[in-house]
């Protein structure tokens, strides 16, 4: 008989019965509500993601194809924008500063399983993007990392440690390739 590696029987669930009855009406209504609002009725969406939880500032823009696992982990500060498609895997808590453009199919991963441990359980990290950063499409942000004011990630990179701020990284692994000429400014930094 071969042996596995992963023995389901030792796998425990981090979610209380609550927490697993938040998320199952949250995706109900996305799918329902919000997945379906048109583009040009962000204040609806907005208003679903606060009843969930989150903290959004009314001038942010979050289009109805992004996926958003979990609302009251979420926090997105003013005139930032959540593109199409965007996944944010809020197990642990994301944090959008002001003016962060995040474009089309980013990944925002907060968590993911020890890949050593026999139940392989649940290893989460918050996400904290702060003032004027861009994540570019198809860019992935790993579990505990920071884009400091003005950070760009380049389209397609995959950022599993801090990043600078105004550096520009690309690549996989994520490496700086240069600095922004100028950080954008911000009518007050959210993040000091």
């Amino acid at each position: 008989m071969k042996r596995s590696f992963y023995d389901p029987a030792v796998y425990r669930s981090h979610h209380s019965l609550a927490d697993k009855l938040y998320l199952l009406v949250w995706r109900v209504m996305r799918i329902a509500c919000f997945r379906f609002t048109p583009a040009r009725l962000n204040g609806i969406r907005i208003a679903l993601l606060r009843i969930f939880g989150a903290d959004v500032a009314a001038t942010a823009v979050v289009h109805p194809t992004c996926r958003i696992y979990s609302p009251r982990t979420l926090r997105i500060g003013e005139r930032s924008c959540l593109a199409e498609r965007v996944d944010c895997y809020s197990v642990a808590a994301v944090e959008i500063g002001d003016d962060v453009t995040v474009s089309q199919d980013a990944f925002l991963c907060t968590a993911s399983h020890d890949i050593d441990a026999a139940d392989r359980h649940l290893v989460t990290r918050p996400i904290r993007i702060e003032d004027g950063a861009w994540v570019f499409a198809r860019a992935i942000i790993l579990p505990g990392v920071t884009l400091a004011r003005g950070a760009v990630v380049a389209a397609g990179a995959v950022v599993h440690g801090d990043v600078a701020r105004a550096c520009v990284v690309a690549g996989n692994p994520a490496r700086t390739i240069r600095e922004r000429r100028h950080c954008p400014p911000t009518t007050g930094d959210t993040f000091n």
